[in-house]
């Protein structure tokens, strides 16, 4: 069997990426207890089934991901203790950040992600853990966050059909060959229009059934009843690519509590313009990592938190990007600011009404849409700070 598939079924490492750079860090096996130790190689070497391994450096399975490592080494740098508290993690992915946190005793980890299913199931069977996907985090506002919490710990009830309130069919006394008595009462026999009018009814269901705008309950899974969703957190954490965080940042400190730890990485190559990354778009030029600080310092402030520390990311993004940490703590109060780098201030939300006790599928399609508006990330940045991908357009032009 393949080494890094052999890491993988045997429990050594959660994906075959990170599997591979166990084997990268050093991986050796035997087949007994007295055989020498044999190291592997690369990712393709062959280990036989029932082969004992030892893993030379065994940091990268300590989480999920790599991201793990990375911010295990922002909070141990910060001193910021998560122990007890309730937790967000905003671009959740695979859950790196969200092990780290669970496993430095956070009490609890809501995480959102727009993309669907790349969670890791440890992680999303437990209970600590609430998944909300497809959710952009530029749309976020703690009224539909919590929304879409609920949502994710919900089963969907379809409305069942009531067969016992058919109407008896009109001349229902000709069955039986039409021999009845003179005692018959007829008087209970539903009219022809109560049969057509029933009829009708039964095939409108039935279309909205299949459009999906059918009626619908939505209700908690055993054992999620009690789970708290309050769209209020001691510490929001988050990772995320393809868009500058200056987009995501005002959305995100309106549910960090007041005096709240905010630490973002901050990854230089989705806050720069195109003309200012290299090839394989790697940032080389390290003055541009002053711009980049001052940009986040400035959205920061302007969004009423306080800067605490700017510091280097401890370990190199994977392709090879220097990544940085912003830790910022929330003032005494929310404050709605304006971005910096916005030409004027967004118009006013309009009040989100009230959702409806039983909402169709059709309208709980229709707030998800609002949600991943802009999810696809060339859409997202498109003139905004952080890179175009003018590239990338060029060679689907071809």
């Amino acid at each position: 069997m393949r080494a890094d598939v052999f890491l993988v079924e045997a429990g050594h490492a959660s994906t075959r990426s990170q599997a591979q750079r166990l084997i990268a860090s050093g991986v050796e096996w035997r087949l007994t207890p007295l055989a020498p130790w044999k190291k592997v190689a690369k990712n393709g070497d062959d280990i036989p089934a029932g082969a004992e391994l030892k893993l030379l450096d065994a940091a990268e399975a300590k989480y999920i991901s790599r991201g793990g490592l990375k911010l295990e080494g922002a909070l141990a740098t910060t001193g910021i203790a998560v122990k007890g508290l309730r937790c967000m993690d905003v671009g959740q992915s695979t859950g790196g950040f969200t092990d780290c946190l669970l496993q430095a005793g956070a009490a609890q980890v809501i995480g959102i992600d727009v993309g669907h299913g790349q969670l890791h199931e440890r992680l999303k069977s437990d209970e600590r853990v609430v998944c909300v996907e497809g959710f952009n985090a530029r749309a976020l506002t703690p009224e539909l966050l919590e929304q879409a919490c609920d949502e994710a710990l919900c089963e969907v009830i379809e409305e069942e059909e009531d067969n016992d309130t058919q109407p008896v069919a009109p001349y229902a006394w000709m069955r039986n060959g039409g021999q009845v008595d003179e005692d018959y009462d007829d008087s209970d026999d539903a009219k022809e229009q109560d049969v057509e009018n029933f009829k009708a009814e039964r095939a409108a269901k039935a279309r909205a059934k299949a459009e999906g705008s059918a009626p619908v309950e939505l209700r908690r899974r055993a054992g999620t009843e009690k789970i708290d969703i309050t769209p209020a957190f001691d510490v929001v954490t988050g990772d995320l690519s393809f868009i500058s965080l200056t987009l995501v940042l005002p959305s995100v400190v309106q549910v960090l509590k007041p005096h709240g730890q905010l630490l973002m990485l901050v990854k230089p190559q989705f806050e720069l313009q195109p003309g200012q990354i290299g090839k394989g778009g790697i940032v080389r030029d390290k003055a541009l990592y002053a711009e980049v600080e001052q940009r986040i310092r400035g959205c920061l402030e302007g969004l009423g938190l306080t800067v605490k520390q700017w510091l280097d990311s401890p370990i190199e993004g994977g392709d090879g990007n220097h990544e940085f940490f912003v830790w910022a703590q929330q003032g005494a109060e929310i404050k709605a600011a304006v971005p910096v780098g916005a030409a004027e201030a967004a118009p006013a939300k309009p009040a989100i009404k009230a959702a409806p006790k039983r909402p169709s599928r059709a309208d709980i399609k229709a707030q998800r849409a609002k949600q991943e508006l802009y999810e696809d990330p060339e859409v997202a940045s498109f003139g905004q700070p952080g890179p175009a991908r003018s590239k990338q357009k060029k060679r689907n032009e071809r």
